[in-house]
């Protein structure tokens, strides 16, 4: 599978780049946010970026907003901003996951596995293909999520998996830590943060096709749930 390296830092592009291949995987890289929109218009088959935040005129987040205009491609971002409104912006933005700088490269591999695992629809083959849940049919082997009258809501895989795994298990509440290591696949000390970003963003989605339905509930300082 190919992913695109988006970094105005040579160096970092290259390393990362050498982590790809012992990995299995195919770089294409990119040094400004133009050039990587231009190698992803190029390479319909990218399967996962990981894109920097702060470069000359075109900054991460503008990339990603142009990005997520028209699709759902995981996004990694390693950027030096480290602070959290920082890293909830470039969640809230698109990006699925974010790893500050300096990284541990291995670190940054096991990201994108984990972010690839989702995107390539892996889902228990003993849960039900098709549920419904209040106002949303969701569907496990296309991913697609539509409302009873049939209007599409476009979720990124890692939406989509939150989503399908509180609809699977109605009225249960599952922790941010709880939901992370089960969608993610991995642990993180940032996982509370990350996880209410994305739930936001799903709730978002959810309420602008459904005319501002409440599907996933919150307990406070527990966690989040779907009743049946």
């Amino acid at each position: 599978m190919k992913v695109l390296v988006v970094d105005d830092d040579k160096e970092i592009v290259e390393l990362l780049n050498i982590y790809l291949k012992n990995e299995g995987y195919e770089p294409v890289s990119a040094y400004s946010g133009k050039e990587a929109l231009t190698k992803l218009s190029t390479n319909p088959d990218i399967a996962c970026m990981i894109l920097d935040i702060m470069m000359p005129q075109m900054s991460g987040i503008d990339v990603i907003k142009e990005v997520r205009k028209d699709s759902e491609i995981p996004i990694l971002v390693v950027s030096a901003k480290s602070g959290d409104m920082d890293k909830i912006q470039g969640l809230i933005t698109g990006a699925d996951d974010y790893v500050v700088k300096p990284f541990n490269p291995l670190e940054v591999m096991a990201r994108v596995r984990s972010l690839l695992r989702r995107s390539q629809k892996e889902v228990k083959s003993d849960e039900p293909d098709i549920l419904e849940v209040g106002p949303l049919v969701i569907n496990k082997d296309s991913h697609e999520v539509k409302t009873v009258d049939g209007t599409p809501i476009q979720l990124t895989a890692l939406e989509f998996g939150i989503l399908y795994m509180l609809a699977s298990h109605p009225n249960r509440v599952f922790s941010a830590d709880e939901i992370f290591e089960r969608v993610w696949q991995q642990e993180s000390v940032v996982s509370a943060k990350t996880v209410m970003v994305h739930v936001s963003h799903l709730r978002d989605k959810i309420q602008k096709a459904t005319n501002g339905e409440e599907v996933i509930q919150t307990v406070w300082g527990v966690g989040y749930k779907i009743e049946a």
